[in-house]
């Protein structure tokens, strides 16, 4: 069972469910913000953590399916019918396609800084993490120091304690094994069944972007407004690729802005 947060609204008697979907390596705990302004605005906001991450417990093998099974487990357990669906980076890889093959579970979507197009490259770091030797021997000579120094790299805006808790999904030899699991189980062709399938849920979608994403470019976000004609797009300037945390109010207050203006 995933571990989640969970902020309610002051009447949460039918209150809408918002379910956030954190990226990699992240955990729920990149959504704080978020989930305050969503239940201020009278939403349900959840944010689980998907396994191996945060306070949920690693499952292997962590393959992209599990995660999505995960997932989908988690939305019965809690009783969720519709729910409006935020997701950033490898939240996006597995909640869009849980949203296409469950679409009658999908109130509204927000997509940040991620992909879903079968011709997708895979950057610098996921290539080795997916080489045999070359990405046990990245993640065996990782270090706390140096997972620090990459995440202050990447994103200004992260905390010193969202990077410890992020560091904990790589703290032990079993957590490091399933990054492998993740990044190895799965090719962007298997998303060749999915074109049109976005479009095709007719839900309210939000693109919300990162404008300095080194990782997954606004490039993306305008081709996924090309393939989803009634998609909007906003782009967040000065953040990069971990938008939601470079621009924790920003970020919030758009995700709150449409989301309540779609329910």
């Amino acid at each position: 069972m995933l571990v989640h947060r969970e902020v309610t609204p002051e009447n949460p008697i039918d209150a809408p469910p918002v379910v956030c979907l954190h990226g990699w390596p992240e955990s729920s705990l990149m959504w704080d913000a978020t989930l305050e302004a969503l239940a201020a605005a009278g939403l349900r906001a959840l944010a689980p953590d998907l396994p191996g991450y945060g306070a949920s417990p690693v499952v292997r093998p962590a393959t992209w399916a599990m995660h999505r099974q995960a997932l989908e487990e988690w939305r019965v357990e809690q009783g969720l019918d519709r729910v409006s669906l935020v997701v950033h980076d490898w939240g996006g890889l597995i909640g869009l396609r849980w949203a296409c093959d469950h679409p009658d579970a999908v109130e509204a979507l927000v997509i940040s800084d991620t992909g879903f197009f079968p011709d997708g490259k895979w950057h610098g770091m996921a290539e080795l993490m997916r080489t045999p030797e070359e990405g046990e021997k990245l993640l065996a000579d990782l270090t706390e120091e140096g997972f620090t120094g990459l995440m202050r790299s990447v994103s200004e805006g992260m905390t010193d304690r969202a990077i410890g808790t992020y560091w904990e999904a790589f703290s032990t030899a079993e957590g490091r094994a399933a990054q492998l699991d993740l990044y190895r189980s799965g090719n962007f062709e298997e998303l060749e069944p999915y074109e049109g399938s976005l479009a095709a849920l007719g839900v309210p979608t939000l693109l919300l972007w990162g404008e300095e994403d080194a990782f997954a470019p606004v490039a993306g976000a305008h081709r996924f407004l090309a393939e989803i004609p009634h998609a909007e797009l906003e782009v967040l300037p000065g953040a990069g690729h971990f938008v939601v945390e470079d621009e924790p109010e920003a970020y919030a207050a758009a995700v709150t802005r449409f989301l309540t203006r779609s329910a």
